[in-house]
């Protein structure tokens, strides 16, 4: 196994579904423009009420990625 090193960025990905749809939604977004995506932690979680429902998620993820060699 090879030694890597990581690289990491901080998302907010956003849902009218759950906090879990908007996780995914960072990452799919992410993967358009970066490669090699290893990792997430999420960081922070939060939500936006209109009237009594939970209307807006909103969860800010560290994503990892390796770093290509040159």
């Amino acid at each position: 196994m090879t030694n890597h090193v990581y690289k990491s960025l901080e998302l907010t990905g956003s849902s009218t579904k759950s906090s879990d749809d908007a996780v995914r939604t960072a990452i799919a977004r992410a993967s358009k423009s970066m490669r090699h995506i290893k990792w997430f932690q999420v960081t922070e979680t939060r939500g936006y009420v209109d009237g009594s429902e939970v209307a807006h998620w909103q969860v800010t993820v560290k994503v990892g990625f390796t770093l290509e060699d040159d």
